[in-house]
């Protein structure tokens, strides 16, 4: 049976204050957004400059030139060199600088180095580690389903005016279904069990699902509601830090991938994939007509999620907005997820405290 204290406000602790753990990998762009064209990118404060080499490798720098401190990202890239645009100064993916153009012959180059970054390139997205550890001593979260061929993709940026709190509180709560009507894939959601380990949270619900793929026309639910039909369905979230993961049946998987920017202000990619491996005829016809599938339907669920996306976004606002009128605040919660999610919050961003 589940219990809780709600003699108590929610935390004792200030968790819309609390930072990253630095020591994570965080999705920070969409490999589609990432070319020869620097892109400049805000991870927990810390401005990064993310671009292709000719050989097609992800580079990541400070985004700013040591000169005059302005943006690397405003510059371009000639011959895998970043070019400022302020004074053309040049610098090598390694953060040293190569070339000043008005050096004179009695001036030696300036041996300042920017930082940089490392990256990977997985699953469709790019993965940045912003800490001092050893980035191969932990592995990024990961999206089998991404070049799966029975999963279908929907993908939907979040820009939310809010800490990455209030994101993964909203993501692990799933009784605020009343906010969303018909762009919900469940309803009724009851939570049955919190499994909590050192770097994860796993909740537990039951729930009435609107959608069954198991035959070619189901997945004209998504489209025209009137064919949607409830059935019961184990929904399960998780928080596995710092990124999210939702499974609904066999059918619906969602992932949420974090680039918090600041205490008020916290970018992430939604991913939906609806399964295709109730069709087991599907299987067994050629990898190109699977791949020519799963390519077509791409996004074909984009409606739904904007939509989900777009009302969440809105409430984390006012909660937002809420706090900085008046931090003091005491919220009354009820459900037992939450506590445990800020605990996590709190324990990772103060083991980074000494940083």
């Amino acid at each position: 049976m589940l219990t809780t204290n709600n003699s108590n406000p929610t935390t004792n602790f200030n968790i819309r204050t609390c930072g990253i753990n630095p020591n994570h990998w965080y999705v920070v762009a969409r490999s589609n957004e990432v070319k020869n064209k620097p892109l400049g990118i805000t991870l927990w404060k810390q401005k990064i400059v993310l671009f292709r080499d000719e050989t097609g490798n992800i580079c990541a720098l400070e985004d700013r030139c040591p000169h005059r401190q302005v943006k690397l990202s405003s510059g371009k890239l000639i011959n895998n060199q970043l070019e400022c645009v302020y004074h053309g100064w040049k610098f090598l993916s390694t953060g040293v600088c190569i070339s000043v153009p008005y050096l004179t012959a009695k001036q030696k180059l300036p041996s300042c180095k920017i930082r940089t970054y490392p990256v990977k390139e997985l699953d469709g997205f790019i993965w940045l580690f912003p800490g001092k550890n050893d980035p191969e001593s932990i592995a990024p979260l990961g999206i089998p389903e991404w070049e799966h061929l029975n999963y279908i993709a929907t993908v939907s940026l979040i820009e939310c005016p809010g800490h990455y709190s209030y994101l993964i509180e909203n993501l692990m709560d799933m009784y605020h279904g009343h906010l969303h009507d018909n762009y919900q894939a469940w309803a009724a959601a009851s939570l049955e069990k919190i499994e909590v380990k050192e770097n994860r949270i796993d909740a537990h619900y039951q729930a009435q699902s609107y959608y069954k793929i198991d035959k070619i026309w189901s997945i004209s639910q998504l489209f025209f509601p009137a064919l949607r039909r409830l059935h019961p369905e184990p929904l399960n979230v998780s928080y596995i830090y710092p990124h999210w993961l939702s499974t609904l049946g066999n059918d619906f998987k969602i992932y949420c991938l974090f680039c918090p920017v600041n205490e008020t202000y916290t970018r992430a990619y939604l991913i939906h994939f609806t399964s295709l491996n109730a069709f087991w005829r599907l299987h067994k016809l050629p990898i190109w007509f699977r791949k020519f599938i799963k390519n077509s339907l791409f996004g074909s669920a984009q409606k739904l999620l904007d939509g989900l996306v777009e009302q969440d976004i809105a409430m984390i606002a006012e909660e937002q907005q809420a706090y900085l009128e008046n931090p003091q605040l005491r919220n009354y919660e009820l459900n037992p997820v939450i506590s445990r999610v800020q605990k996590l919050i709190q324990t990772f961003s103060l083991s980074d405290s000494g940083r």
